[in-house]
């Protein structure tokens, strides 16, 4: 499938797990998205996102983003938008 970069994980936190994430594109929550790094490659739905500790429906490029994930992440990984 092909897929977009829309950002990168600037940040992780473990509880709860969430990714912090500096974006490049937009995102919007229903959307795929794919995970990619040295050792993380993850694909998800996105169903949760915060910006400010305020839950928002979708981000767009200059947001930092929070994003509820399924499994660590690190810093330095590159999140893409799976598009179909």
């Amino acid at each position: 499938m092909p897929e977009k970069e829309i950002g990168k994980v600037s940040d992780f936190f473990a509880r709860p797990v969430v990714a912090g994430v500096e974006m490049s594109g937009g995102i919007k929550v229903g959307d795929k998205i794919h995970i990619k790094g040295h050792t993380t490659d993850m694909e998800m739905l996105v169903d949760s996102m915060q910006i400010d500790n305020a839950e928002v429906t979708e981000a767009k490029a200059g947001d930092s983003v929070g994003i509820k994930v399924d499994d660590r992440v690190r810093r330095g990984d590159t999140v893409f938008k799976v598009t179909d």
